[in-house]
């Protein structure tokens, strides 16, 4: 199992969301990461929730690989488009399927909720062809919101960081790739970070080392 998961969640291969996707995922490779791409897109499952949260839905295989993939990573990562001050019905109905309750999170006797994912970090990257002072000022960073603090941290991810990519709309070939850039960077300093936390073998410990002397 890979340390982290990459959400693609654009329903278009050719978008500038997968070629980030893939540019911060070598980014992480680079840094020392064991990465996993999943790009929603080529998934089979129905993002619907029929019946909502009244009685279980059975998980399709490709959700079920999905849920495995989170529950063994250290950090998951979501790179979406704002549209309409949300996200893709195609990523929403991903999150409506996989984070179940009793998996993602569960409620406690007194109501309050329990994130269920603890233990792991996130980063969403989000394209948007608004510029940030119109999204924050006029539109109160809805999606930017929902993305981190309703879904992510809901779940138990902590701490999520954020990268905004845009305005995209009229950017040109230049700029384009100065955000690749900016995300394969980003991703070899997350690598990084993680390979800097895991946890030193037993053997490699210098108390131990002097026991077995």
């Amino acid at each position: 199992m890979a340390d982290v998961v990459v959400i693609d969640g654009h329903p278009h291969k050719g978008s500038l969301c997968a070629a980030l996707a893939q540019d911060h995922a070598q980014g992480l490779r680079e840094g020392g990461a064991s990465v996993e791409v999943l790009a929603l897109r080529d998934l089979r499952f129905d993002p619907v929730l029929w019946v909502g949260y009244s009685e279980q839905q059975a998980l399709e295989p490709d959700l079920k690989a999905a849920q495995a993939l989170i529950s063994a990573a250290s950090r998951v990562v979501v790179v979406a488009p704002v549209w309409w001050g949300s996200v893709p019905a195609l990523l929403k109905g991903f999150f409506d399927r996989t984070l179940e309750r009793g998996w993602a999170f569960r409620y406690l006797q007194n109501g309050t909720p329990e994130g269920l994912l603890a233990g792991r970090s996130a980063r969403v990257i989000m394209t948007t062809d608004s510029p940030g002072w119109y999204l924050r000022l006029l539109q109160g960073n809805p999606t930017a919101n929902a993305l981190v603090r309703s879904t992510l941290k809901f779940c138990g991810f902590k701490p999520v960081d954020f990268t905004r990519i845009g305005p995209v709309h009229g950017a040109d070939e230049v700029q384009r790739a100065a955000w690749l850039a900016k995300v394969q960077a980003l991703g070899r300093n997350d690598a990084r970070r993680l390979v800097r936390a895991r946890p030193r073998p037993a053997s490699a410990s210098p108390a131990n080392a002097a026991r077995r002397g």
